[in-house]
């Protein structure tokens, strides 16, 4: 079993940054994938950006330039630097690996940004 924790959500304000964390405990031997969803109020839940393990990327075409993630095997973590938010970045954000085929989800971190 792996066992996902977020950090790092709050409120900010339009232009502002943050930086969420990923901590992944239990069975994380092999995990091959880990990423940052986020679920906004009445809308589905969406890939915002993930990570290989062996380093490739993708992102949500609305976070290219503006989000960063780096994975961090050593410790299990992932992070999501995130700047320039806008108002349409506010949602729940939830950690997601990936390992053997079965999936894994943290509990969500919130992340408000105000105009």
């Amino acid at each position: 079993q792996v066992h996902l924790v977020e950090s790092g959500g709050g409120l900010v304000q339009a232009g502002g940054s943050l930086r969420l964390s990923c901590a992944a405990s239990g069975s994380t031997f092999s995990i091959n994938f880990m990423g940052w969803y986020r679920q906004a109020p009445g809308k589905q839940r969406e890939l915002v950006a993930g990570v290989g393990r062996g380093g490739d990327l993708n992102y949500a075409e609305s976070v290219k330039g503006r989000f960063t993630i780096f994975r961090d095997n050593a410790k299990n973590t992932v992070y999501l630097q995130m700047n320039s938010l806008n108002v349409e970045d506010t949602a729940v954000y939830y950690c997601r690996a990936l390992k053997n085929g079965f999936e894994h989800w943290g509990q969500g971190t919130q992340v408000t940004v105000s105009s």
